[in-house]
């Protein structure tokens, strides 16, 4: 009874042992991981650059002749036409000027009749031969004089009324007009260095300007030629976008206007200005923007989220999940950011299927569940 026994517990050992050799021998199960399938679409690449705002027209108000600052004749802040008085200077010094010179040009008129008077007495005489040939020469070169007298004094006494009229400053443009850097009482207009008054900006068209890298530029100046030679326009074809200091998009498409003539050779970089228009006057000048332009564009572009990609040892890879449910690690070439995504220039095409999640968990030849998923869901699953 008691070898009956040990028979059958020797069998139950036996029968266990064997169902965990199999059990350990058994391959496990593939692994879940979440892939997105790639699809070939029409890419644009966009490029961003800070650059800095201006009015379409900037001029700075300054003196043009030296005195006491009497009348500010506008608010600080308001929009200004063409031609409305801005400053008053004192102007008892330039009048006297002018007082002065127009007695000159009394004396030198009084001169002009005189010899007039002489000449035309003297003229008759020496055609009768009662005078000499020398007096008529004296009477004639006393009345050129005398002409040339006239026209110096009247000369002198239109410059002294432009000093005067200077005294009265004037806004060159319509435009808004900034805060008063000189108050009323303040001497102004000395050289070499006049204070400037203020300024007066047209702000209805606003300028950005921008640095491009001179690789860039290449690339933009090939752009311009290509358009020319098609017949295009060489300003005005590219659209611009501005995205202001809060984020927002500014709802108005900019225009280039031109390039400078020289690269700045401390940057390695060229000014860029274009122009946006500015209806509702909101832009000022001053203010710094992003401005954003399309770079390129792409035919059947292939772009993969940038978590679907790593580096290792300087190469950039994804995994690519074939047919047979195997992984292959894959060299691929990356193009420029767009958004969250990688423009993949070589190394995938459409139709394939790349890890998006658990690239750690995941290596070249290791068979997995695939599982498609997009992207947009799963970042709205996380939020």
């Amino acid at each position: 009874m008691k070898f009956k026994r040990h028979i059958l517990i020797l069998f139950v050992v036996a029968v266990a042992a064997c169902q965990q050799e199999k059990a350990e021998q058994a391959p496990p199960p593939p692994l879940p991981v979440s892939v997105i399938e790639i699809q070939a679409q029409d890419v644009i690449v966009p490029i961003e650059f800070v650059g800095q705002t201006l009015g379409s027209e900037d001029i700075a108000i300054r003196a043009r002749v030296e005195g006491f600052l009497v009348g500010i004749h506008f608010e600080e802040g308001a929009e200004v036409n063409q031609g409305q008085l801005l400053y008053t200077l004192e102007s008892q010094p330039y009048e006297a000027e002018v007082a002065a010179m127009m007695s000159q040009l009394a004396g030198a008129n009084t001169m002009l009749a005189k010899a007039t008077s002489d000449l035309n007495r003297i003229r008759p005489l020496a055609e009768r031969k009662a005078v000499s040939q020398s007096d008529l020469d004296g009477a004639v070169a006393a009345y050129e004089a005398s002409q040339a007298s006239v026209e110096a004094a009247e000369a002198v006494l239109r410059a002294s009324k432009i000093k005067l009229s200077y005294t009265r400053i004037l806004s060159p443009i319509n435009g808004v007009i900034g805060k008063t850097q000189a108050k009323v009482g303040d001497f102004v207009g000395r050289s070499p260095n006049p204070v400037i008054l203020n300024t007066v900006s047209n702000i209805a068209t606003v300028r950005v300007e921008f640095f491009l890298p001179e690789s860039q530029y290449l690339m933009v100046a090939r752009e311009i030629v290509e358009r020319q030679k098609a017949g295009g326009p060489a300003r005005g074809g590219a659209t611009f976008e501005m995205i202001l200091a809060d984020r927002s998009l500014y709802p108005h498409k900019g225009r280039y206007e031109f390039i400078d003539r020289n690269v700045d050779p401390t940057t390695g970089s060229i000014l860029v200005q274009v122009s946006f228009p500015n209806p509702d006057k909101i832009i000022r000048p001053g203010q710094f923007a992003k401005i954003r332009t399309v770079l390129e564009r792409f035919e059947n572009g292939i772009l993969v989220p940038q978590r679907c990609v790593s580096e290792l040892q300087g190469v950039t890879r994804v995994f690519v999940v074939g047919d047979d449910n195997k992984v292959a690690e894959r060299a691929v070439e990356l193009g420029a950011t767009v958004g969250s995504d990688w423009l993949i220039l070589k190394g995938l095409k459409a139709g394939e299927k790349v890890v998006y999640e658990g690239l750690q968990k995941v290596s070249d030849g290791a068979v997995v569940d695939p599982q498609i998923v997009s992207p947009e869901t799963t970042e709205k699953e996380k939020t």
